[in-house]
């Protein structure tokens, strides 16, 4: 019996020059069967009008659309689609890749990269992995802490407290193992990836996350990496 097909990673790509849209389209279509193009566009509001019914998986987004600032828009693609955002880009300053991260693409990866690379991101960042350089990364993460300082009252503890025994110990499971996908996470777990995803969604809620780098983010500013027993054997 031949074992079940994956299903291919659905791409949306966004690049305002279609040449460029073009050659994507070649690479990742040699990319199959593991991924395909379900949709282009050049423009914000032509991505926006079409994703929705593109449905992709990961959205390969330029954030140098000539007159318009592809950092901007990423809030509009996180809100309008489930999918994540990998940002490629001919930028070299740091700081805009750090800029797209804190606005919700789940990485970056220079268009000068090699097309192996290309492809390995957007399979490291449909698996929910971030793509980033470990010193990026680590940029990232100390811009997440300073943001939204908590005040005296802690607005953020009914938040926590909605949390319940089991999702606390996923919280801390995950940010414990930043760089784990979800399927291996899910075996620390002794849970399906299903299960996991229904529990990453129902926390993300109730914390007001996007995705798993804001969780991690979170995790550490609120003391939350900890899982709940051990919490409980130290006092």
């Amino acid at each position: 019996m031949c074992p079940p097909q994956t299903a291919p990673i659905r791409v949306f790509l966004i690049d305002d020059h279609r040449s460029i849209l073009w050659g994507l389209e070649r690479l990742i279509e040699s990319g199959k069967p593991a991924m395909e193009v379900v949709g282009s566009a050049a423009t914000w509001t032509e991505a926006l009008t079409l994703i929705g019914r593109a449905a992709p998986d990961v959205i390969l987004l330029d954030i140098d659309l000539g007159k318009e600032n592809g950092v901007d828009g990423i809030p509009s693609l996180v809100r309008e689609s489930r999918a994540k955002i990998l940002v490629l880009t001919g930028v070299r300053d740091k700081t805009v890749h750090d800029e797209a991260v804190l606005a919700g693409a789940y990485g970056v990866v220079e268009k000068e990269s090699p097309a192996e690379i290309i492809l390995t991101a957007i399979e490291k960042v449909h698996e929910g992995q971030i793509w980033l350089d470990r010193v990026s990364t680590g940029r990232v993460f100390v811009e997440f802490s300073r943001e939204g300082a908590p005040s005296a009252a802690d607005p953020e503890r009914a938040k926590i407290a909605s949390l319940t025994y089991r999702e606390r110990e996923l919280v801390a499971v995950t940010t414990g193992n930043a760089g784990a996908t979800a399927k291996v996470i899910a075996q620390i777990l002794h849970i399906s990836e299903h299960t996991l995803r229904n529990h990453l969604t129902s926390i993300y809620n109730k914390l007001d996350v996007a995705n798993r780098l804001e969780l991690f983010a979170y995790a550490h500013k609120h003391g939350l990496t900890k899982s709940p027993a051990s919490r409980d054997l130290n006092g």
